[in-house]
């Protein structure tokens, strides 16, 4: 996975200027088709593995900072002194069909795993290469073919990651941060075009012909361009009914790919997944014990749901092909809650709602899901719905209805005083016609900022309720403000920013919210925003102006979403 590498694609304009649009080649009713089942799936596994779980995050004795598995990268090991680690990675205590198990039983609906990472190991048998598992390991066979028929025998969809650019070990891969042709090692030194005709493409062929993903998960497209992005891409036709991520270079893909955050307002007419670790690394690293908690992950689940999106949640399996403890309990957990609050995930679509206090929301027809992560003590749960309600009641007990009263934009449901579940209670609710739900009071309101020198990127593209367009200062630029104005004096107790993100940018912000009181301007909250997106309640203000000021960014300051709420 990423960390310190920056694609360098026309600073700043990269949504605008960066992946072509990819030719027609289906239908709406057919990509539809074709995508449906990883709409309706939510909830997938990612699973990172291969040699560099041997060092673990260690080398020469010192812990290398940085992810597990780009450890080759960070501590530029010789490739000589890499592949010795191979000897060692002798998974005998694998099981696919466990895996493909507690995958099942933790509410996953499909499998990715990484047939080759960076470093260049395959954990395939390649006809191209001794650096797999078949040639290099004592274990000596195929360890990506029984994984992909057990999933399959528990009804799960199987996927590849694959890197087809950075490769660290064979002759002219792409090593991030390092231009074209260069290396810490004169091994790995060479053509990057000869790489990619004579090891890329061929062991793309093999993992597509053999394997038969219904996933293929690109990733970091270093030194691709649109001449080399085309000599893998029509490889794809091997398997017409592929999804594919945005990682290829060029081509956007059929999904964006958010990673280790999730995005304030999701992407709205792109399908979308959040990738993201349990602990803070990818790869098996032995001393990374900070452990994501069951609530934290299930918050998180339930909030990408809630935007849209899918969730690709990470183990890193040992050398010897055992999955962390760690791991297993927390999905065995959220399964766990799986079992009974599932229809509230699958299947379901965005929640009409720009802004819940309480918790998210998820729909499916006429049926909203209301997830509940602070529950009302008072035992009255306020949503704000006009619409007319049939009926209500709690997942965990479906028999029993729940009492509801509407008066005005407010629908409020009289539920129990004690949280049926510790971490995620859910509501459904039954309602009538589309759902009539209160806008977030800045949106398409009038906005000003310190600069704008791109006519494409003016203010009000911050507040045009679209994360795919965003108002940016000037390219040299480190600070800068932004501001709109409501109307009208109005209450706001929790604001939503998002960034124009995309893999391997670097950008950050701080920023203070301030409101205007008289002639002088009173800090409301303030933060950091890391390149991926803030999101906060705070004790609510009343205001007409609003401003967002930006003392200090890495890059030129840019928003895509300045989102101011109401209390309920």
């Amino acid at each position: 996975m990423k960390t310190i590498y920056l694609l360098l694609l026309g600073a700043l304009l990269w949504p605008a200027a960066g992946y072509a649009q990819q030719p027609a080649q289906e239908t709406k009713a057919q990509r539809d088709e074709r995508m449906q089942w990883w709409r309706d799936a939510k909830f997938g596994m990612f699973i990172h593995w291969g040699v560099y779980s041997v060092p673990a995050g260690t080398y020469e004795g010192e812990q290398i900072s940085g992810i597990g598995e780009w450890i080759m990268r960070n501590a530029k090991i010789p490739v000589a002194t890499y592949r010795s680690y191979a000897r060692s990675f002798n998974p005998v205590e694998y099981d696919p069909e466990a895996w493909a198990d507690l995958a099942e039983e933790a509410g996953m609906r499909y499998i990715v795993i990484t047939s080759k990472h960076h470093d260049g190991f395959a954990l395939f048998p390649s006809d191209v290469t001794d650096w797999d598992v078949a040639d290099a390991t004592p274990y000596g066979k195929d360890l990506i073919g029984p994984l992909a028929e057990a999933a399959r025998d528990n009804g799960l969809k199987f996927g590849l990651y694959y890197s087809q650019a950075q490769d660290w070990t064979h002759p002219g891969g792409a090593k991030a941060n390092m231009k074209e042709g260069e290396g810490w090692d004169e091994i790995h030194k060479g053509s990057f075009d000869a790489y990619l005709k004579e090891i890329a493409a061929p062991q793309t062929r093999e993992i597509l012909t053999r394997y038969k993903p219904d996933v293929l998960w690109w990733d970091t497209p270093t030194w691709m361009n649109q001449e080399r992005a085309d000599l893998l891409r029509p490889l794809l036709g091997l398997c017409p009914d592929i999804i594919t991520n945005n990682r290829l270079g060029y081509y956007p893909g059929d999904t964006e790919t958010p990673e280790q955050f999730v995005p304030a307002t999701g992407y709205p007419g792109r399908d979308w997944e959040v990738c993201m670790t349990m602990n803070d690394t990818w790869g098996f690293k032995s001393y990374d014990t900070n452990w994501k908690s069951t609530e934290d992950l299930l918050h998180k689940l339930v909030d990408i749901v809630s935007k849209g999106g899918n969730f690709l949640l990470n183990v890193g399996p040992t050398p010897e092909g055992a999955i962390p403890q760690a791991s297993i309990d927390r999905l065995k957990a959220i399964g766990r809650w799986m079992d009974v609050n599932g229809e509230a995930i699958y299947g379901t679509s965005a929640s009409p709602f720009p802004y819940l206090s309480w918790g998210r929301a998820t729909r499916k027809g006429q049926t909203l899901y209301l997830h509940v992560f602070d529950w009302p003590s008072d035992g009255r749960l306020h949503v704000p719905l006009s619409n007319k309600v049939q009926t209500a009641y709690l997942l965990t007990d479906p028999g029993k209805k729940i009492p509801v009263s509407q008066e005005g934009n407010r629908t409020t449901l009289d539920v129990p005083r004690t949280a049926p579940d510790p971490i995620v209670s859910v509501v459904a609710l039954q309602f009538e016609g589309e759902p009539a739900v209160l806008l977030p009071p800045a949106l398409n309101k009038p906005a000003r900022a310190s600069a704008s020198p791109v006519a494409d990127n003016a203010p009000a593209k911050a507040f045009d309720g679209d994360p795919n367009t965003f108002w940016t200062a000037g390219e040299n630029d480190t600070s800068g403000w932004l501001e709109v104005d409501l109307g009208k004096p109005t209450p706001i107790g929790h604001v939503s920013i998002a960034v124009p993100w995309r893999p391997w940018v670097d950008r950050s912000l701080n920023f203070e919210l301030q409101v205007k009181e008289g002639g002088a301007w009173k800090t409301a909250t303030s933060g950091n925003v890391d390149g991926q997106g803030f999101s906060k309640t705070f004790p609510p203000v009343i205001g007409q102006v609003f401003r967002l000021h930006i003392p200090e960014a890495k890059g030129a300051p840019a928003v895509s979403e300045l989102i101011l709420f109401s209390p309920e």
